[in-house]
């Protein structure tokens, strides 16, 4: 491998170094890829890419997914900005997955810093593998054959409520219907199984009553940020961190009350499978 990946936990999450990602070789392109299916997210450090570089590199992983809402860059429709001062319950402060009300959700999420807090603002990641390995094999069992609903709604309205979307609710709920996604998904790459189920856009366990679904959803969710599946990035100038949605949830601390404003782009994936 050409370039360097140093672990940051056991579980999940490297430093990748020796590579400007504007200048990757189709080589370490391949080296970036195998890097993410094993360490799940990955911090580049020192990038400071111009937008046009940073749309450039997520084109050579995969199709741009653009999102459905959200402010976006003025050039470069694809690319979503994330500009906050006062990011408490805005959404972001929540352990969740981009963009699971979509048939097929993004793969990789691509977020750059452009301007920082003093202090704060980092990012928590976990490890949805070793959340689904966590379970009891009884939870497991049951787990393996349902769905969860993910739907926009709760979000969204939440959004346009708080100024940060302009979107329509009703025309956005005709055109992104709920959804029906496993709640083990494997992974098509690392044939690994991980629990796909976020406080965003997961809405109910299907099958399930109503008591029943509420009991076990909240459960999973409160699982989903035990610490011993995270790690969490402090933010540097020109930082570029890279995750495997199929696999990890994040969780954006708001703890800072200066402008914070992040690029972020988000790569098209696969519709969600379990385990056959």
């Amino acid at each position: 491998m050409s370039l360097t990946v140093e672990p940051v936990t056991p579980v999940l999450g490297a430093r990748v170094s020796g590579v400007s990602v504007a200048q990757a070789s189709d080589e370490e392109i391949a080296d970036i890829r195998a890097a993410i299916n094993e360490h799940k997210v990955l911090f580049f450090s020192d990038q400071g890419l111009s937008p046009a570089e940073h749309l450039a590199f997520a084109r050579r992983m995969g199709e741009i997914d653009v999102a459905a809402f959200g402010p976006k860059h003025a050039d470069h429709p694809e690319m979503t900005v994330l500009d906050q001062t006062a990011p408490k319950g805005q959404g972001a402060d929540a352990w969740h997955t981009d963009n699971t009300y979509v048939t097929c959700p993004p793969s990789y999420t691509i977020l750059q810093s452009v301007l920082l807090p003093p202090l704060g603002g980092d990012t928590c990641f976990a490890d949805m593998y070793a959340a689904w390995d966590a379970l009891s094999p009884a939870m497991r069992d049951l787990l393996s054959g349902l769905t969860a609903t993910h739907d926009l709604t709760k979000t969204l309205t939440k959004a346009i409520a708080d100024g940060n979307s302009d979107a329509d609710l009703a025309a956005m709920q005709a055109a992104y219907p709920p959804v029906h996604h496993p709640i083990a998904r494997v992974h098509p790459d690392t044939g690994r199984t991980a629990l796909f189920v976020n406080g965003n856009f997961t809405t109910r366990i299907d099958g399930l009553s109503d008591h029943e679904s509420d009991a076990v959803l909240a459960m999973l969710l409160a699982h989903v940020g035990s610490p011993a599946f995270q790690c969490r990035h402090r933010w540097s100038q020109g930082d570029l961190t890279m995750w495997d949605n199929r696999a990890v949830q994040h969780y954006a601390v708001p703890d800072y009350t200066s402008r914070r404003i992040m690029h972020r782009l988000t790569i098209a994936g696969d519709e969600p499978r379990g385990a056959q």
